[in-house]
């Protein structure tokens, strides 16, 4: 299958943007931007994620900077929990705590460097709490929640997991696991942006073992792959998890994610843009 021109013309920014933060000599400028072309020429084998972690693994090679958003995640962790204090008594005291804490959530995945270098945080905040879902099965959600023994739930943004363990915390769910990247991911979540934001405080947090902005499951380690097929709910954030899930068509998936892509808009016929709340489930 050829590459999607639109996913190549987004590939082509990331390494722009890419460029513009990495220090490099000259040399190898032109070595990074041959290493992209080939990676152009294959790129029908990967997926957009897949794409990125080649790419930042490359980098990470030439210069040794081990996490090039480690600045944007610190900002972002801080960000998103002095919000958090606003938020907290407010969730608690709304008449539907689940629903204020779902859509607080699903506002924070506009914490994402890989699209825009800024966001409007406040600005989303607002929209979600005021907005309609274009796609809303939150209803299948709160009743899955109810009846599953076991969550796993599938972390996206640094930041982000701020929202992530608010909603964790309304829901109170005795068996949850929060998963993180397998190492730096653009300003994706770790191991240790879970201890920085107390996620290990409400949730059993585990890393997936894969470096690439996403979950692809056959690519993760043994420890992610058992929670995986074992759980009896998996609640997957963020549209670059979504990528690395959506073949497999399982009804445990739910996908809260803020569609920031015009390819996946018109995959699931949506405005791009919007907030959605996905399973492929039955009714």
């Amino acid at each position: 299958m050829a590459l999607d021109q639109q996913c190549k013309k987004c590939f082509e920014r990331n390494f722009e943007r890419l460029l513009i933060r990495s220090p490099l000599r000259t040399d190898q400028v032109l070595e990074f931007s041959g290493f992209f072309k080939d990676l152009l020429k294959d790129g029908d084998h990967f997926i957009n994620p897949e794409f990125q972690r080649e790419m930042q693994r490359k980098l990470r090679d030439m210069n040794g900077i081990s996490d090039p958003y480690g600045d944007e995640k610190e900002f972002s962790n801080q960000l998103a929990l002095e919000l958090y204090q606003d938020w907290k008594p407010k969730v608690l005291s709304s008449q539907d705590p689940f629903n204020m804490a779902l859509r607080l959530a699903l506002a924070g995945n506009v914490m994402d460097y890989a699209v825009n270098q800024q966001f409007d945080l406040q600005g989303t905040i607002d929209n979600a709490i005021s907005t309609t879902f274009s796609i809303d099965h939150s209803y299948r959600l709160r009743q899955r929640i109810q009846t599953s023994s076991s969550i796993l739930y599938l972390g996206d943004n640094a930041g982000e997991i701020v929202f992530d363990k608010l909603f964790i915390e309304t829901i109170m769910h005795p068996y949850m696991t929060y998963v993180v990247r397998g190492g730096p991911a653009i300003n994706d979540v770790t191991l240790e942006d879970s201890v920085y934001t107390g996620m290990d405080w409400v949730a059993d947090v585990i890393s997936s073992g894969y470096d690439a902005p996403s979950t692809i499951v056959s690519k993760s380690n043994s420890e992610f792959k058992t929670k995986f097929e074992s759980a009896d709910l998996i609640i997957s954030k963020g549209q670059g998890n979504f990528e690395g899930l959506m073949a497999e068509m399982d009804s445990r998936i739910f996908y809260l994610m803020m569609v920031k892509c015009d390819l996946i808009a018109q995959k699931i016929g949506v405005p791009k843009g919007s907030f959605v709340v996905l399973n492929y489930g039955k009714n």
